[in-house]
């Protein structure tokens, strides 16, 4: 299936707008996988992905009026979909629930070929601080640029900055001791 073109969305929208309740259906297929993924490679588990990612329709809905453009529509979503998954690794921490900050790093790297090796690095990047992973998720996964992730995140561009960088520091002076002291 095609992804719908801004013009088709911006119909959508519109009409959706106008209470087409297969319109909006038409807006959340065009930007679930968005939202799901987001959520889903920040909190590290699916259940918890699909209800943000739930709340985030959710919160559209009741907020529809509010949406500018399509552009605008993709922008509140990251924005909604990034505070949501930040307020639900909270709650999961208070709650009293291990979080992958408190769990072990791996002892030792997996060989390049291994299976794991994708899973290990995924851990890595799940046990860094909230607001940094965040950042780096928004760079790295949805391609956003240092301006784009500020205004995700509600923040400077030059604390998106910092938190990229020790969000970067961080991981390799795990990967460094996953990999026995070998400089990355």
């Amino acid at each position: 299936m095609a992804e719908p073109t801004e013009n088709v969305l911006e119909e959508a929208l519109a009409k959706s707008l106008r209470g087409d309740t297969s319109a909006f259906a038409e807006v959340v297929r065009a930007h679930q996988a968005m939202v799901y993924s987001l959520a889903l490679h920040f909190l590290r588990d699916t259940q918890l992905a699909e209800d943000v990612a739930q709340e985030v329709f959710l919160e559209l809905y009741r907020n529809l009026a509010r949406i500018k453009s399509a552009t605008h529509l993709r922008l509140w979503l990251r924005k909604v979909a990034c505070h949501r998954s930040l307020d639900r690794a909270r709650r999961k921490r208070s709650d009293g629930m291990l979080s992958l900050e408190q769990a072990p790093e791996p002892t030792t790297m997996a060989p390049a070929d291994d299976p794991l090796l994708e899973e290990r690095l995924w851990r890595l990047v799940g046990s860094l601080p909230d607001k940094p992973r965040m950042a780096l998720l928004l760079r790295y996964q949805e391609d956003l640029t240092v301006a784009e992730i500020a205004e995700v995140m509600e923040t400077p561009q030059n604390t998106v900055k910092s938190q990229l960088e020790r969000a970067l520091k961080i991981l390799r002076e795990k990967l460094a001791r996953t990999m026995g002291g070998v400089k990355v």
